[in-house]
């Protein structure tokens, strides 16, 4: 099942760039997401981030509510359980996860909306491979969006200019083990993602599922050496839905698997939060006419969202 949706390799946007854009369009028309493979991310480099992320998922309750910033709607720090619920879900998501945004300056025109990040003091080198692993993400990011920029007609750069700054967020995620047969709650409900993009690097245990356009779940369980690749619902508004950003959750695994806790790193990337979200023109066709009338802000998009989420 899973090999229905494409895994792709990188490399070919450089050796075999036509046939490679081509291929990738073509994935993310279908199913909004794709495996990227050859990445060039060190597996070492992810292993360490994975290490200190379960370090600090570790430390006792007490240690880790330090770091949650009351009603700073999860932008930065720590998480706790029972918080984040998926839109027009009736239970909350059986996860406790941490953020790492983008480094800014102090007086940068977006401190006001990117706040700096937090660091562990109980967990050495959380700062040090969180960080190197968001900057490793983001640059792979920008790749993915040359390439899709590419195959709808923009220049390769589209995007460069309007993610150097972007809210971009990577969000380590602990799953605890689940102990009781009976829970109505899964590990992540049904969902789109608000972002241009995700990339999910490895996760240690099956569970995630891509809704098809016929209505089928398919699962999509990567390779150790493939990074997840989705559309997020900033790209399917500017996209005019060319790109489709496609439900998908995490479910709960049967029997003694479900015993086993799961972690999983997601890097959502964002506009710069002053970019306005405006349909592309070229994706407006006789088939396709324009879905979004009224452009909005990266921010102002961000910000009504996270509300439905219950995160603001």
């Amino acid at each position: 099942m899973s090999a229905r949706i494409p895994t792709l390799d990188i490399t070919r946007f450089d050796t075999d760039r036509e046939a490679f854009v081509a291929e990738l369009g073509a994935a993310y028309r279908e199913w909004g997401f794709a495996g990227i493979r050859n990445h060039g991310i060190p597996q070492a480099q992810i292993d360490a981030a994975y290490d200190v992320f379960k370090r600090f998922f570790a430390l006792p309750d007490e240690a880790k509510k330090q770091y949650h910033v009351a009603g700073g709607g999860g932008a930065r720090g720590y998480t706790p359980f029972g918080v984040e619920t998926a839109k027009d879900s009736k239970h909350f998501d059986l996860k406790e996860f941490w953020h790492i945004g983008r480094e800014i300056p102090d007086d940068s025109k977006y401190r006001d909306v990117m706040p700096p990040n937090l660091w562990p003091d109980e967990v050495p080198g959380f700062r040090e491979h969180g960080y190197g692993l968001y900057q490793a993400l983001d640059q792979l990011g920008s790749r993915v969006l040359s390439a899709l920029a590419l195959h709808i007609g923009l220049p390769e750069t589209y995007f460069a200019d309007k993610t150097d700054s972007g809210n971009s967020i990577l969000r380590p995620i602990h799953y605890p083990p689940i102990t009781a047969d009976d829970i109505p709650n899964v590990r992540a409900g049904a969902h789109e993602d608000i972002n241009l993009i995700t990339l999910l690097v490895g996760a240690s245990a099956a569970g995630l599922e891509v809704k098809s356009k016929q209505g089928e779940w398919v699962p999509f369980t990567s390779d150790a050496d493939t990074i997840v690749v989705n559309i997020g619902d900033m790209l399917q508004r500017l996209t005019n839905h060319v790109y489709p950003s496609t439900t998908h959750r995490v479910t709960n695994p049967p029997g003694e698997q479900a015993r086993q806790p799961r972690y999983s790193v997601p890097f959502f990337l964002h506009p710069n939060p002053d970019f306005l979200i405006d349909v592309l023109p070229s994706t407006v066709t006789p088939d396709n006419p324009k879905r979004y009338p009224e452009p909005i802000t990266a921010q102002g998009y961000l910000e009504e969202r996270l509300r439905e989420i219950k995160l603001k």
